[in-house]
């Protein structure tokens, strides 16, 4: 294929000029392809939206990993398109003729394209489907030219425009308003501080999805995450740490207290939980039990052989803790909320990642659950600052920092929450949870195994724990 057939192609969202053999490859192999254990019969390119007509150009093409099972996952790819002899490196998807084909998120100046269409509130049509890219009105957020990658991918892609502002792009699409994007706006049109304000965003809608594309916030600079301080050589002083996760509590029980406030909403209105809520959850809970244990390692002399043989123990207390009336109000919550998700600022604890669990589906993740859901995955990290120092070989905490970082974060908690979400009664509130802590136990039980064998006593310990109390 000539140059000039290329662009022209290209200038029209055409992608067909690029061999989906080399395509596959390349997003099979990313870090942000989330079913790597699963064969792909064929990747298709579902739409390309032409974004720049300047070189170099921009298409950004929604593509579909199909399965031999006829279910498929949709994916985000924006591609650049450079002359071959500008040597671009980075992120590379193939050659086609004179011209090098890459990932268009690997590039600052293709990635200040997208910020700039947002500021400017464009629209871009192909094939009956729009692109629409939205602006905050901040006026007080701008991002300079100098623009680079945000650590690591994961499940997304992130761009950080000066030390102003920072560009996520979800990779992978589901249908409907991504939960972040619906909670950032929820949460700052109702006051709630303790957040990184949402300065634009962009979405597609069309005949294959509507979905949200990517957001744009503003970067915490010279701000660290909860684990990092917790954890690292060169963290916070844990007696310091500990006064700070009572603010951290207050601020977590502010949040649940501002998402179960508006009656308006439908997205957002707090709700009775059903009869069968708490059944559900421990019937859920119950079985990943019994699945577990069945299949624990054997190992006579490590963790494990501590709870080796003890699933009916730990049925029976699941039991005993779900033996509670059904109490207090179902709200949107976080949803994936620990340590790595809040960051220390110079204007107290702020909250990221307002996406949910990346392996749960979408209408999963806007589901209303009760905030106590929230605070043990909270808790359970504590569990984990506690022992993850040593085996880290980083610091050493306290013995007791885990019994007092729980009693901070929670006295902060009960001090700004609003009790009406909660079950009445102290009791109901504690037992309630604990099966929450104990459902997040198994969990990393069944995690720790499979991923990280050394960190298995942790959740060993907790299981222990909740056994064991009263």
């Amino acid at each position: 294929m000539t140059q000039a057939e290329v662009r022209e192609f290209a200038g029209r969202g055409d992608l067909s000029f690029l061999e989906p053999e080399a395509l596959q490859e390349w997003v099979v192999a990313q870090r942000w392809f989330g079913s790597k254990g699963r064969a792909v019969s064929s990747l298709d390119v579902l739409q390309g939206v032409p974004l720049r007509a300047d070189e170099p150009l921009l298409i950004l093409a929604l593509i579909a990993a199909r399965f031999p099972s006829g279910t498929h996952d949709l994916y985000q790819v924006p591609i650049g398109i450079r002359h071959s002899d500008e040597g671009w490196d980075t992120g590379v998807i193939a050659q086609v003729g004179n011209w090098t084909v890459y990932d268009g998120l690997s590039d600052p100046e293709l990635a200040r394209e997208l910020l700039t269409r947002m500021r400017d509130r464009s629209i871009a049509r192909a094939g009956g489907s729009t692109l629409t890219f939205k602006w905050a009105d901040r006026t007080d957020l701008n991002g300079s030219t100098d623009v680079r990658p945000m650590g690591v991918e994961q499940s997304n892609s992130s761009m950080v425009f000066g030390d102003a502002l920072v560009l996520k792009s979800f990779r992978r699409l589901e249908p409907g308003v991504n939960p972040e994007l619906e909670l950032l706006r929820f949460l700052d049109g109702h006051g709630f501080q303790n957040i990184a304000p949402l300065a634009g965003w962009y979405e597609y809608e069309g005949r294959l999805v509507e979905s949200t594309l990517g957001i744009l916030q503003e970067y915490l600079k010279a701000a660290r995450d909860g684990w990092s301080l917790a954890v690292e050589q060169d963290g916070e002083d844990p007696d310091k740490l500990i006064e700070q996760l009572d603010e951290l509590g207050g601020v977590t029980g502010r949040m649940h207290a501002v998402l179960g406030s508006d009656a308006s909403d439908s997205a957002f209105a707090p709700e009775e939980p059903s009869d069968e809520t708490l059944a559900l959850i421990t019937a859920t809970v119950d079985e990943e039990i019994e699945r577990i244990f069945k299949n624990l390692p054997h190992d006579d002399t490590g963790p494990v052989a501590r709870i080796a043989g003890r699933s009916q123990d730990v049925r029976e207390r699941l039991g005993q803790l779900s033996r509670i009336g059904v109490g207090g109000r179902v709200i949107r919550t976080h949803g994936d909320y620990h340590l790595g998700q809040v960051m220390l600022t110079e204007r107290g604890w702020v909250v990221l990642d307002f996406e949910g669990e990346p392996a749960r589906t979408l209408p999963e993740r806007r589901q209303k659950r009760s905030p106590l859901r929230d605070v043990a995955g909270m808790l359970r990290s504590f569990s984990y600052v506690a022992a993850a120092g040593s085996i880290l070989g980083t610091r050493v905490m306290p013995e007791d920092w885990e019994s007092r970082a729980r009693a901070a974060f929670l006295e902060g908690y009960f001090r700004e929450v609003d009790p009406a979400l909660l079950p009445p009664g102290q009791e109901s509130i504690e037992k309630l949870l604990s099966v929450f802590e104990l459902e997040k136990a198994v969990y990393e039980l069944n995690y720790e195994i499979n991923n990280r064998p050394d960190w298995v006593g942790i959740p060993v310990a907790s299981i222990l724990r909740l056994l064991e109390a009263e």
